[in-house]
């Protein structure tokens, strides 16, 4: 079996703005979704977002992909800030109270996994080769084969590809916003770090939040 290159295991042949480009020359775009608390409402709020989601899923006339990801947080970070407000403080009861809440966040890590969620909604632009003598099913193969041939696009066709799938993220933006949630186009510098992370498991993400 010959010898492959990392490389060759990553679909991603490049990311130009928001758009990221496949090795078999089709498209992606990324767009970040906010969470919605669905146990905490009432029934009636939890009808109306089913049927908000099923109107959305209807009007969508194209392929796109839902992703969770979810990260074990490293939370060793906040825990040393945590220590170092504890120390400094002059206050006797707020240095009891900030300790005591460092011992509780350090007892509930050893009974469960502290998780972060993020949730993206992925939408494809798909440019099939025309076929050729080695004849059409060899065309879609190509499509799903990371270690093919990478397919060139010239800017003038990107631009068009682009302009394309812009209309169906705006339409699926439009959707979600409809259904009380946030949304954000990653750009190019996001969405590297995104595939960073996708392709770094073992680099977990830290808590950002500075102790008050």
């Amino acid at each position: 079996m010959p010898n492959l290159s990392t490389k060759n295991l990553v679909e991603v042949a490049d990311i130009q703005g928001n758009a990221v480009l496949l090795n078999n020359g089709s498209l992606r775009v990324v767009i970040e979704v906010s969470a919605v608390n669905f146990e905490l409402r009432s029934e009636d709020e939890q009808t109306g977002i089913l049927q908000n989601f099923q109107r959305f899923l209807n009007s969508v006339d194209f392929p796109l992909q839902m992703v969770v990801n979810s990260r074990q947080l490293n939370m060793d970070e906040y825990l040393k800030s945590l220590d170092t407000v504890i120390e400094a403080s002059e206050n006797e009861l707020l240095k009891i109270q900030a300790s005591e809440y460092a011992k509780f966040v350090k007892e509930l890590l050893q009974l469960s996994n502290i998780m972060s969620k993020k949730f993206y909604v992925v939408l494809p632009f798909y440019i099939y080769e025309t076929p050729t003598k080695s004849g059409v099913m060899q065309s879609f193969k190509s499509i799903f084969n990371p270690g093919g041939t990478i397919k060139k696009i010239d800017a003038t066709q990107l631009e068009t590809y682009r302009t394309q799938l812009m209309q169906r993220a705006d339409l699926v933006t439009d959707g979600l916003i409809g259904l009380g949630l946030k949304t954000k186009l990653l750009e190019r510098e996001e969405l590297i770090n995104m595939f960073y992370g996708l392709y770094n498991p073992g680099d977990l993400p830290k808590v950002a939040t500075e102790p008050t």
